[in-house]
């Protein structure tokens, strides 16, 4: 909170409003669509890892457990609270909460590490010029140890279909933040925002947020104003994209007014309905 509240002293409450009026139908119903396929493939990968832990879960399910967390995350501090609520509750569904928790550290670390190696990739095909951003020969360090520790720990983890999945869950929250920049007026190339974008996801990945919103907006300032294109609006881009991922989340919002049959207790035949939110 204390970031934005910097933002707005410094930048004037200007840029934040512009961010809220600026979002338009066709970038909501995009951002529903993106947020669709991010969410289902996020869920895929929630699978995998799953079931190569040992533990039954159903695509159905997991979406629809994937969409209420990513609603809490959104509206909770830290970002990281739904997630979870989510390892909970699988945990006691299948009787062990440990292992439920364990399957989501490990599908968020293997996409973080999917994005990370990304980022410095596209880092370094395309370089920007950010303030502390590390050299070029640095980042291939960088790269080559993150390899490396996959190569060691995390094959088993980081099985082709992990990968896929997690690259197709980038893919979507980079144009998400494309279609952010193009609704709040940046008219920068495709090259020159893709790099910006992935690390501002990496940004955004650090749990000291509230609802999405801080470290994201304090990033895409340094940066854009860096790149010549305004500190302003780097502050509106990042406003219009954490206003299309609530409206990507909002699905949850159906996931938690539903109700869900929970199993009767041994030798009682009757279900009992409680809301979806019950762990």
């Amino acid at each position: 909170m204390g970031v934005l509240v910097a933002l707005g002293v410094k930048l004037g409450a200007g840029a934040f409003v512009d961010g809220v009026r600026a979002v338009s139908w066709w970038a909501v119903v995009v951002a529903l669509v993106i947020g669709g396929v991010t969410t289902v493939f996020s869920a895929l990968r929630w699978c995998e890892v799953a079931r190569g832990m040992g533990m039954a879960i159903g695509v159905r399910g997991a979406v629809a457990d994937y969409y209420r967390g990513l609603l809490l995350n959104a509206v909770l501090p830290a970002g990281v609270l739904g997630d979870v609520h989510r390892a909970v509750r699988h945990g006691r569904d299948v009787g062990d909460v440990r292992r439920g928790l364990r399957a989501v550290v490990v599908e968020r670390v293997a996409g973080q590490v999917v994005l990370v190696v990304v980022t410095v990739v596209a880092v370094v095909v395309w370089p920007v010029d950010v303030p502390g951003m590390p050299g070029r020969d640095v980042l291939l360090a960088a790269l080559g140890v993150v390899l490396l520790g996959v190569a060691v720990w995390g094959r088993a983890v980081l099985s082709w279909r992990v990968v896929a999945f997690s690259l197709v869950t980038v893919g979507g929250h980079v144009g998400m933040l494309l279609v952010a920049a193009r609704v709040a007026g940046v008219s920068a190339s495709v090259g020159e925002l893709v790099p910006l974008a992935l690390l501002a996801l990496v940004v955004m990945a650090v749990p000291v947020n509230v609802g999405g919103f801080g470290p994201r907006e304090a990033f895409l300032a340094v940066a854009f104003g860096a790149t010549g294109l305004g500190a302003a609006l780097g502050v509106t881009t990042a406003v219009v994209y954490g206003v299309l991922a609530f409206v990507a989340s909002l699905p949850g919002v159906v996931v938690l007014l539903q109700r869900r049959q929970v199993p009767a207790e041994p030798g009682d035949q009757r279900r009992e309905q409680v809301p979806a939110l019950v762990g």
